[in-house]
């Protein structure tokens, strides 16, 4: 990092950042990692800010009117891939939250990682509706990958096992019900539960 920091301030900055040219980034970026409008114009902002700081010998007053044009252009360039469908909030927190449910994460975590992206509150309630059969598959599938509850190797466990067990899913957001029923099921029902919310 300290090493890329220095190679940025030998190199020359160029001219501001013009629209054309974040559009190229924006596309070279979209090719590559899926996003939302807001985590778009985050990564474009991201791109000003080092300009700005290579820039940094121009007059004051002069680099705060090319930072100000360079970032409208930045909003302007995800306002325009948001209209064309390149970019879709929506979809993204789809199939975001299935993937993160998959993963084992809880419907809170899913919604929280969401709103770090910058999704929308209402598109976050539909990407992640209220769903208990599917909040439990999710916490099955967590305790799977930790080999916890249904899927430990020893079929005897201690109090205090039980109780860090028990921690486990709560840290990741699941209720005391929830992690409780998750826990207490056996390994061919709990397999049967992931299965039938088509979670791995």
């Amino acid at each position: 990092m300290v090493e890329r920091a220095r190679n940025d301030r030998t190199k020359p900055a160029g001219p501001a950042p013009t629209e054309h040219r974040l559009h190229a980034a924006a596309l070279a970026h979209l090719a590559r990692y899926g996003t939302t409008r807001a985590g778009l114009i985050r990564v474009l902002d991201r791109r000003v800010d080092r300009w700005a700081r290579l820039a940094d010998e121009m007059d004051g007053e002069i680099m705060r009117a090319e930072i100000g044009r360079a970032k409208a252009a930045a909003r302007a360039v995800a306002d325009q891939l948001a209209a064309s469908g390149a970019i879709d909030d929506a979809a993204f927190a789809a199939s975001r939250a299935r993937g993160l449910a998959r993963a084992g994460k809880s419907a809170r975590a899913v919604a929280a990682h969401l709103q770090a992206h910058g999704v929308a509150s209402d598109l976050v309630r539909d990407a992640v509706p209220e769903d208990a059969e599917r909040e439990l598959a999710a916490a099955l599938s967590f305790a799977r990958r930790r080999r916890i509850g249904p899927f430990r190797r020893t079929e005897e466990l201690e109090p205090e096992e039980a109780l860090r067990e028990l921690g486990m899913l709560a840290r990741a957001g699941y209720p005391r019900e929830v992690a409780g029923t998750a826990l207490r099921m056996d390994a061919d029902e709990a397999t049967d539960r992931i299965n039938r919310a088509r979670l791995p």
